[in-house]
């Protein structure tokens, strides 16, 4: 590749059996060796988390594979929400550009390459908010000539963002109190997923402490576009008894790792809508395909 290649921004906490496969999934990716790569490890919240989180500690020193490996241990707990908006800050700030994982995810050998040609060929199209790895299982369109479809709802699980998008998120919300009192907004912010507006509204009202909700709503006042792969190169592994943020058993949104060891893509220089993918993304998030899960989640063993 002829561009500088995005530094790759780890976030860990205590769970070293899937930061494990995450980071031997990086390992595997073609561009691996050529990558800078920055973990930050969070602080034990409590006394009975300071075991597995030196674990994780431990383990990171042994990391290799890369072409530089930086690890930054806080010293006290900031948990999930503040230690990527900071960790994120400081290393897109340095290096115009990133790409983020969490400790939980499984990446395709071809994540990495996907990322990197999608961050360059997208990179002056003020159109597109950000790229992601991620995507459910959602069936072909023969229709699509490309590799990338795009839909105005960021994806926190596997993404890649550019210096100018990010820091014009406003993390406080400022007009929030604009956004509550108008239905109008609620129901449009709503038009790519019925969880949104009352996501929003727990986040400010100090329910939830998500970062990513809030990088969403500035997307949708901005009304960018998120690049998704038709194929995912990623796949969430938190869905188990030590998740922390993701639900516990059954997952709505599984997902097909690709496996077809592409490293060329077909990207499109326009951005388009296709009606079709549109509508089966927002299926995922509809009201009645959440309380089916929450319904099976709560009274299935």
């Amino acid at each position: 590749m002829d561009k500088k290649l995005a530094p790759i921004i780890v976030f860990t906490y205590k769970r070293l059996d899937t930061l494990h496969k995450t980071i031997s999934s990086l390992q595997l990716n073609a561009l691996a060796s050529e990558s800078l790569v920055y973990i930050f490890s969070d602080a034990a919240k409590s006394i009975n988390d300071e075991a597995p989180v030196n674990e994780v500690r431990k383990y990171l020193h042994t990391i290799a594979g890369f072409k530089e490996v930086n690890i930054i241990e806080r010293e006290s707990n900031m948990g999930l929400a503040n230690s990527i908006i900071t960790g994120v800050s400081k290393i897109i700030n340095e290096y115009g550009k990133a790409i983020v994982v969490e400790d939980d995810l499984l990446l395709a050998p071809n994540f990495l390459m996907f990322m990197n040609r999608a961050l360059d060929f997208y990179e002056r199209n003020l159109k597109v908010y950000s790229i992601s790895g991620y995507i459910f299982n959602i069936k072909p369109n023969n229709d699509i000539p490309y590799d990338v479809f795009f839909i105005k709802r960021h994806c926190s699980w596997g993404w890649a963002m550019w210096k100018d998008r990010w820091n014009e998120i406003d993390w406080d919300v400022e007009d929030f109190n604009e956004f509550k009192n108008s239905k109008l907004k609620q129901r449009a912010f709503n038009g790519i997923g019925s969880d949104l507006s009352s996501s929003l509204t727990r986040q400010m009202n100090g329910e939830i402490n998500s970062w990513a909700i809030r990088c969403v709503y500035n997307q949708f006042k901005k009304q960018t576009y998120t690049v998704y792969p038709l194929k995912s190169k990623v796949i969430n592994l938190g869905f188990g008894a030590g998740a922390t943020h993701t639900v516990k058993r059954l997952n709505q949104y599984k997902a097909a790792l690709d496996n077809e060891l592409k490293y060329k893509f077909n990207f499109s220089e326009d951005i388009f809508e296709d009606k079709i993918f549109i509508k089966r993304f927002k299926n995922k998030y509809s009201m009645s395909t959440r309380l089916w899960f929450y319904l099976l989640n709560k009274f299935i063993k």
